[in-house]
């Protein structure tokens, strides 16, 4: 008996946005998205060897490691924190608009998006400048006051992994904004809606994931000291 004909949905073949080497819409959803999480693994190693460092080197060193973390501003990083979780809300609140095509919503939702991420990057700007003036700074001018010479060497590595994981953090954040900006210009042309969003969920994931990021690094980086007292 010969096969069925497979039924294609004609709206679906005439959507301009679907690309030529996918048979569906669905298909081309599921398959970027499968990409992005490809590269969201990526990532995860990425940053996995600074966080193995990390947990190594505060095992090898701890006191010192507090004695760093009490170098940071807490205040800075707990509204740095809420910010990003702020900024998770509005960025589920957007992917969510799209798939139930409220453009106006849509725009308006990761605009605020962006501008959280702005505030971040301000304040952490802010909280590097401080660190740079009290010479907290890996290199020749590190310097921190009432430790001996063994303890400076271990809290100024601490703050070389402080810098490099942050730092890479806020980069990725930095183009994670200018990513969501892209689709913000989109979505005011009305390029996205209930049949074809693809584009802002996957830009909601890579948002997530470096909110996710920061979630891990606060209380690293930040509330040793807390504990360390408690």
């Amino acid at each position: 008996m010969a096969d069925s004909p497979t039924v294609v949905n004609s709206s679906e073949v005439h959507n301009p946005a679907l690309r030529h080497h996918f048979a569906d819409m669905e298909q081309q959803r599921e398959s970027s998205e499968f990409g992005m999480w490809v590269f969201l693994i990526t990532e995860i190693m990425f940053f996995g060897g600074m966080f193995a460092a990390y947990m190594i080197y505060r095992y090898l060193y701890y006191p010192s490691w507090a004695a760093g973390s009490e170098k940071m501003d807490f205040w800075y990083g707990t509204i740095n924190t809420v910010v990003l979780i702020c900024s998770s809300l509005t960025m589920a609140l957007a992917v969510h608009s799209a798939q139930v095509g409220r453009r106006k919503l849509l725009v308006t939702l990761l605009i605020i998006t962006m501008l959280f991420g702005v505030t971040f990057l301000v304040i952490k700007g802010v909280e590097y400048h401080g660190h740079w003036v009290k010479n907290e700074f890996p290199g020749a001018g590190f310097h921190v006051e009432d430790v001996d010479a063994a303890a400076a060497v271990h809290i100024e590595l601490f703050f070389s992994l402080y810098w490099a994981m942050t730092g890479f953090h806020a980069l990725h954040m930095l183009i994670g904004i200018g990513i969501v900006a892209l689709i913000t210009y989109f979505s005011w042309r009305g390029k996205y809606g209930p049949d074809y969003h693809n584009p802002v969920e996957i830009t909601g994931l890579y948002w997530h994931f470096v909110d996710l990021i920061w979630i891990y690094l606060y209380p690293l980086l930040y509330l040793i000291s807390h504990t360390h007292k408690a």
